[in-house]
């Protein structure tokens, strides 16, 4: 099962956010040979979707990963409630996983600069 993490996006800011992976028993995911993508939308259904940048942070054993928007596409994102998930993939190995799940809040901006 997935954990459940919330994120705050503030329209047209840089987003940036760090996240330890865990299986269930609450162990450390090692993330070796794993490919991670992220992307939230407004319901499952919708085709339009927004993709997080991510990254593997430090070592890979270590579970850490980032996610992060910059603020030109956070900028022309309708502020609002969205779903989001992270699933991590092993080609090799043939395994695919949703780690992380849940609701993306992006912010209105009311200074443009």
């Amino acid at each position: 099962m997935a954990s459940i993490v919330d994120l705050y996006i503030d329209q047209g800011s840089d987003f940036y956010a760090e996240l330890v992976l865990e299986n269930e028993d609450r162990n450390i995911i090692d993330l070796t040979g794993f490919e991670i993508y992220s992307q939230f939308r407004k319901s499952p259904g919708t085709p339009t979707y927004y993709t997080f940048e991510t990254d593997i942070v430090d070592q890979p054993a270590l579970g850490k990963i980032s996610l992060s928007l910059p603020g030109m596409v956070s900028t022309n994102i309708k502020p609002g409630r969205y779903l989001y998930d992270v699933e991590i993939v092993d080609s090799i190995n043939n395994i695919r996983l949703r780690v992380v799940e849940g609701v993306v809040i992006v912010t209105p901006e009311i200074t443009r600069i």
